[in-house]
């Protein structure tokens, strides 16, 4: 086998539109950068793996994959529409694979899809929307030959446990930003802008978790149900992208209550401040009220009331209110309503 012309060409960069990387792979050293029009026939050569990474593809480079490995037409329909629910699906010797991406830009999650076709000699990644470059992990394949030389179906791990793990710095930030919330929640009631944003994350949170939820039925089928392309070997691997998944899903339903706990801590400051405000007014009203009562009564001029022509009367009532104001006052700060 004559492999040395193709691997001079392994800096030739790939200039087709779509197309991030396309190389031709034998016991886990790349051979050669390939053209989408090439990879059958490097695909078919012994002990080759091709490893194909697309970026937002027209459908004619998708047909032209399809091709290239006889993918199924409903495979090919799915990864030309970004809009599929994480899903596997096995059609004849290969498996079709969706999977959400999820990224933080600006103050929101913005999300992607990834499409994997896996079959025995290549692998196919189709990248849709928001999702961070797989080049990190074509390069860390590529420095361990003898973890890449397992083919395909590890490839396939290292991607979806690439894909899990970016979840994790998404949850990292909103974790620091609920903590800060939840710390002047207990301080304050909550602002209009921070119910806002309450609200935002956990719509957020919930649209995450829909993503992240079917990738555990995914990477389960991938560890149990015998799939083709999918060695037994390679089982453990997909367990602990299940694991990973698992505890995603536990940190995004933990920060989730923790938001419901923060808004309802809210309402119940905000409640205990207008009571507090409350017993405040109506303690005031009822200090007021005295002298008001008194003065309209005798402010009612009617001749014949003993105290008016007493000398005393205007100076025994003014005592009288301020009695009867003090001993009010002193009674509801007593039991804390001033």
């Amino acid at each position: 086998m004559n492999i040395a012309p193709a691997a001079a060409s392994a800096t030739e960069p790939i200039n087709a539109e779509g197309v991030v990387a396309a190389g031709a792979y034998v016991d886990g050293r790349r051979v050669a950068n390939i053209a989408i029009e090439e990879a059958s026939s490097w695909r078919a050569r012994p002990g080759h793996v091709v490893w194909i990474g697309l970026r937002e593809p027209d459908m004619a480079l998708l047909t032209s994959v399809q091709r290239q490995f006889q993918l199924h037409d409903l495979a090919i329909e799915d990864a030309d529409h970004a809009h599929q629910r994480p899903k596997i699906e096995q059609y004849g010797d290969g498996l079709f694979i969706v999977a959400r991406t999820a990224q933080l830009v600006g103050d929101s999650i913005a999300f992607g899809e990834t499409h994997l076709f896996v079959g025995e000699g290549y692998l196919v990644s189709v990248r849709h929307g928001a999702s961070t470059s797989y080049a990190p992990v074509r390069e860390r394949c590529e420095s361990c030959p003898r973890a890449l030389a397992r083919g395909e179906d590890y490839i396939l791990y290292a991607i979806l446990d690439f894909i899990v793990d970016n979840y994790s710095p998404v949850l990292e930030t909103i974790q620091e930003e609920v903590e800060v919330m939840e710390a002047q929640v207990l301080a304050s009631a909550m602002t209009r802008a921070q119910i806002e944003r309450l609200y935002l994350l956990r719509r957020d949170l919930l649209r995450l978790r829909h993503a992240v939820g079917p990738l555990v039925e995914v990477c389960r089928r991938l560890e149990h149900d015998n799939l083709p392309m999918v060695r037994a070997t390679m089982r453990p691997l997909f367990r602990d992208v299940t694991d990973h998944v698992r505890t995603v899903q536990e940190q995004i339903d933990s920060l989730r209550e923790v938001l419901a706990f923060a808004f309802e801590a809210s309402l119940l400051v905000g409640q205990a401040q207008e009571t507090a405000v409350s017993k405040k007014l109506a303690s005031w009203l009822a200090i007021i009220a005295i002298p008001t009562m008194i003065a309209g009564i005798y402010g009612m001029n009617f001749k014949n009331m003993p105290e008016l022509q007493w000398d005393y009367g205007y100076y025994t009532v003014w005592a009288v209110i301020l009695a009867a104001c003090a001993g009010l006052w002193w009674r509801f700060r007593r039991v804390g309503w001033l």
